[in-house]
């Protein structure tokens, strides 16, 4: 590595390094601020808030990166042109994008490191938060989204319950049905059913086979006092929870990013390879922005270079106030082009890449103005 490209490295890393733990602790401090009644009712000690506070670190992160990334790069090349050391080097015969590679590399490190905390950390730690939160209290019951929430297909085998229990995998009158190769089908009638050792077991069951739909019901078996293990059931909890939560986005559109990473999206389409055409834009406009996304530090490159890297001698705080404007014209864009993608007006792909195509034109066409 030249001794070029470790300076500016230096010069961007400390600023990155401040923005970043200031950022992060005045989000987290808000965030908890916002949940004290929650937490008061969670009835949690200092060292669960303390714990607590780095569960949601990651999924506030991911939100915040490319912001604490664009104030960073404006505020460090607003510190390059001011004391003319863009202009020398340029004179150098050093050309701009050049002097610029270190920040582009960043910006690629800095997208890969969002797509795996997005897809990866943030899930574990949401989940992690959520076991937080009722560590002392438990929540009697489902959730409103889990009791709303009665049952999904699985290929040839469709399950429905009155109310299932994500934590303890316990559903109540789960009815099960599925077709044989002959053209006939059953259907597993229980009082209730838990996951466990890896396998359904129904207790209080009665099995009963159909020849056809217009058929009576032939009853196979009962159990009474005993239960019953159908280990050829291979509908696992993680499934049924991904299911609750695609449905949750569905039916309401208000939904934690951390519920709905692109394993979940990608199952439950495999599940339902031919969803109706409402389903199937919402689905995949969120499945393309969930691929988008990160590539925002990318973006915030192309930005900064042409804002903060112009000639003429600047106050610093202009790199705060260019930073809040791109950052709200950019998250409105989004919001827009989401929105559209989401109603069918426009194709799920461009509706997701639409602001950063939009950007990194804008930004392109800026750097080759700069003078």
């Amino acid at each position: 590595m030249r001794l070029l490209d470790r300076y500016l490295f230096r010069e961007l890393l400390s600023p990155l390094g401040y923005c970043l733990g200031g950022i992060v602790i005045l989000g987290v401090s808000g965030s908890l601020f916002n949940q004290l009644d929650e937490l008061q009712e969670a009835r949690l000690h200092l060292l669960d808030i303390v714990e607590y506070s780095i569960a949601i670190t990651p999924e506030f992160l991911v939100t915040a990166l490319p912001v604490i990334l664009l104030l960073a790069l404006l505020y460090a090349l607003t510190n390059h042109v001011r004391a003319n050391e863009i202009t020398a080097m340029r004179a150098a015969g050093i050309g701009l994008w050049r002097v610029c590679a270190p920040y582009f590399m960043v910006g690629c490190i800095a997208s890969l490191m969002l797509f795996a905390m997005n897809e990866i950390v943030v899930p574990y730690s949401a989940d992690w938060a959520d076991h937080i939160l009722t560590r002392y209290v438990q929540k009697s019951g489902g959730t409103e989204a889990q009791k709303a929430f009665q049952g999904f297909t699985n290929k040839n085998r469709q399950w429905q319950f009155s109310e299932y229990n994500v934590n303890s995998t316990e559903m109540i009158h789960p009815i099960v049905f599925w077709k044989l190769p002959d053209g006939s089908s059953r259907q597993l009638h229980a009082d209730s059913a838990m996951y466990t050792n890896g396998v359904w077991t129904f207790s209080s069951a009665s099995e009963y086979s159909q020849a056809d739909a217009q058929s009576p019901l032939v009853p196979l078996f009962q159990t009474n006092a005993s239960v019953l293990t159908m280990p050829e059931f291979n509908e696992t909890p993680s499934l049924i929870k991904s299911e609750i939560k695609i449905d949750t986005f569905l039916s309401e559109g208000i939904v934690r990013k951390a519920d709905i990473p692109l394993k979940n999206i990608l199952a439950y389409l495999r599940l339902h390879p031919n969803p109706p055409r409402s389903i199937s834009d919402k689905l995949l406009t969120e499945l393309h922005g969930r691929l988008a996304a990160p590539w925002t530090c990318l973006v915030v490159v192309f930005i900064a270079i042409p804002f903060g890297g112009a000639s003429g001698r600047r106050n610093l705080f202009v790199g705060v106030a260019g930073s809040i404007a791109i950052c709200f014209t950019y998250f409105v864009i989004q919001k827009v082009s989401l929105g559209l993608g989401s109603v069918g007006d426009l194709p799920a792909w461009l509706a997701a890449w639409l602001p950063n195509l939009i950007f990194c034109a804008t930004g392109l066409f800026l750097m080759s103005r700069v003078r």
